[in-house]
Order: structure tokens, then sequence, then C-alpha cells
């Protein structure tokens, strides 16, 4: 256990005793706990496995390469359909925990063997996402824009194209597009 951590499992009433017993079971599993992103994350020599955390309607643990676990119980979860490597299994009670926990240690088990081996998940590429016609359109009417947005790194430039792509009307499409072409320009990403 990680004394830096210990402030997470204790500011969390309503889910204290789901993340205490998820906590127990990963650092039986022989990983290293340390506090990334606000969150208790656990590692194995050096390299995020696993990461516990909560939302309003459940608690769940998250495998950083969950895509290429073989879910043979099918209980992993992708958060949203543009999420490409992780994997959620939540919980909304310790009895769930308490009933998968073999299930759970084996999936554990498994992403740390992924890990050993080496796997890499196969991200999209940025040019394989859709490019709003309103921002293609920007891209064509100005060339510093596009030369701005060429710069950018891909993971920033998937942010926009995402950003930009999810609007059914055309006129939320372009607001966004003026809205965020200023950043672009200075090099900046969506969130930064």
């Amino acid at each position: 256990m990680n004394p830096k951590v210990d402030f997470y499992f204790n500011k969390d009433k309503k889910w204290q005793q789901e993340l205490e017993q998820l906590r127990m079971i990963i650092l039986d599993c022989g990983l290293t706990e340390e506090l990334k992103w606000g969150v208790p994350c656990y590692m194995f020599q050096g390299n995020n496995i696993v990461l516990i955390h909560t939302f309003k309607e459940y608690c769940a643990i998250l495998f950083f390469k969950g895509a290429l676990l073989n879910d043979a119980n099918s209980i992993l979860v992708q958060q949203t359909e543009n999420v490409q490597a992780a994997r959620q299994i939540r919980f909304t009670n310790v009895g769930e925990i308490v009933e998968t926990l073999p299930t759970l240690k084996a999936y554990i088990y498994e992403a740390i063997e992924v890990e050993k081996a080496g796997l890499k998940v196969d991200f999209k590429k940025t040019a394989e996402f859709t490019i709003a016609e309103e921002f293609q359109n920007k891209l064509d009417e100005m060339p510093a824009l596009k030369t701005a947005f060429d710069a950018l790194t891909p993971g920033r430039q998937k942010a926009y194209l995402l950003h930009f792509a999810a609007p059914k009307q055309s006129k939320t499409r372009e607001a966004r597009v003026e809205k965020c072409m200023q950043q672009i320009l200075e090099g900046q990403g969506l969130n930064d």
C-alpha cells in the first residue's frame, strides 16, 4: 500500500467498502500502487496495468490494455465508442466484487501477462477518423489552419476531430470549429 493513495479510499463514503475490497484484490496480485491522475493506479515493472475509479452510479477498475484481454466472461465494458484500448469492470456493491473475485484476479493476471509479452493495442490512426465537412472547408480555405492542425500531436488532432464530428446539426459543428480555430492556430489542444 502506498500512503499517498490512502486519501482516495477515505474520501468517497458511498463506495468506500467497494474501493477497499478492490484495492486488496489488486494488491494481492503483486502490483505496485501509485497515484496517477488523482486515482489509484496499479503497475507492473513501471507499466500501468489497472486503476480504480468511481462514478455516481458505480465504481470500476479500468484495464489500460483491456481490449487485448480475452473477455471470456463478457464483463469488460468499453466506456464509449471512442475508447480504443481501455476496458472497465463495473461494480455497484461489495457482493458483486466478492462474487467475481476469482474472475477478477484471472483478468488482472492476464493483464500482467499482456504487459510482460509487450503486446500493444493497434490504435486507429488520425487519418482514419471522420473529418467534419465544416472543418474540412475551413482547412481548405485557410492553409495556416491546416499547417497548424497538422503540427498538433495525433492525440490533439483526434480530440478535435471527435469534437467537431459529434454534433448532429451542421450549424453546431460549424460553431465548434469557429470557437476552436484560434486554439489550433496557437498549437493548443482542445483541453489545453
